[in-house]
C-alpha cells in the first residue's frame, strides 16, 4: 500500500512534511506503520507537488527510485516552502509498472490527486467504468496502472464541473460497486481545500487552525492532535475547518 499526504495553510519548507517529523514521508517509505492489503516498503517511486503562490498550476516533481535514494532531494525540500502540497509514495501492485509516471501526484491544471491501495479484480473488473471515458483520455493515461484509471475517473467528473468531494464520492462508489474489496483511499487538492476518502486503510488529520491543516495516511509524529478519520469517509478540508462525513453509496 501507498502513503500520500497534503497539507494547507502558512507556507512551510517541504522538508517538515517529508524529513524533519519523526515519521515523516521519507521514513514512511522505508519504515510504514500500517501495510495492510500488502507489501512491507513503500519503494516504487515518489512525488511531491507545490504551488508556489505565484502560479495556479503546481510544480510537480516525481521519479521511479525510492524516496530515499534521492540525494538532491533533502536540500531541495529545505529550501522550497509551500502553503499547498501534495506528496505520495508508492508501493506498486504486483504486475504493475514502477516508472515515473505512474507514481502520483497525478496533475491537471491546479488538481493534484493521488490514490493508496488498489482495484481488486484489475484491469477486468472496471473495463465497463473505463469504457464510458472519452477515449482520448484512455490511450493518454499517465500509466497502465488502476491509480492512474481511478485519476482519469475523477478527473472526468471535475471536467464536467462537480466539487472535488462528490467527485472522489460519485469514483469510490461506482469502483467499489464494480470491484469489491477495492482499497479506495483517495486524496485531492487544488491548492484552495482538500478531499480525501478513507475506504480500506486508515487516515488521520491534525488541524491548527491559522497553522494549517495536514492530512496524511500516517500520523507524521506522535503529537496527540491527530485525529484518525474512521473508514468509509469523506474529508473536506481548508486551511482552518475540516468535516468529515460518512461517505453515501458504498458498502461497510
Amino acid at each position: 500500500m501507498c502513503r500520500h499526504l497534503a497539507y494547507l495553510g502558512p507556507p512551510i519548507p517541504l522538508a517538515d512534511l517529508l524529513f524533519t517529523p519523526a515519521h515523516g514521508l521519507a521514513r514512511q517509505s522505508w519504515a510504514p506503520r500500517d501495510m495492510r492489503g500488502g507489501g512491507t516498503i513503500n519503494a516504487d517511486g515518489f512525488g511531491v507537488a507545490w504551488f508556489t503562490g505565484k502560479e495556479q498550476t503546481p510544480i510537480r516533481y516525481r521519479r521511479s527510485l525510492p524516496l530515499w535514494t534521492d540525494a538532491a532531494l533533502p536540500a531541495l525540500a529545505a529550501a522550497t516552502r509551500s502553503g499547498a502540497v501534495l506528496a505520495a509514495v508508492r508501493s506498486a501492485t504486483v504486475g504493475m509498472p514502477v516508472t515515473e509516471t505512474a507514481a502520483a501526484p497525478f496533475a491537471e491544471g491546479p488538481w493534484l490527486f493521488s490514490h493508496n491501495g488498489r482495484i481488486a479484480g484489475w484491469p477486468d473488473s472496471v473495463t465497463g467504468l473505463a469504457a464510458a471515458l472519452p477515449v482520448r483520455d484512455l490511450v493518454t493515461l499517465d500509466a497502465p496502472t488502476d491509480s492512474a484509471l481511478l485519476w482519469a475517473l475523477v478527473r472526468a467528473r471535475l471536467r464536467a464541473g462537480e466539487k472535488p468531494d462528490t467527485a472522489l464520492g460519485g469514483v469510490v462508489a461506482a469502483v467499489a460497486a464494480a470491484a469489491p474489496g477495492s482499497r479506495l483511499n483517495l486524496l485531492f487538492t487544488d491548492g484552495e481545500s482538500i478531499a480525501a476518502t478513507t475506504c480500506g486503510h486508515a487516515l488521520s488529520y491534525r488541524s491548527a487552525g491559522d497553522a494549517g491543516v495536514t492530512v496524511a495516511s500516517e500520523a507524521l509524529d506522535d503529537d496527540p492532535g491527530w485525529t484518525p478519520v474512521p473508514d468509509h469517509s469523506m474529508l473536506v478540508a481548508t486551511p482552518t475547518a475540516v468535516t468529515v462525513a460518512a461517505l453515501e453509496g458504498v458498502p461497510t
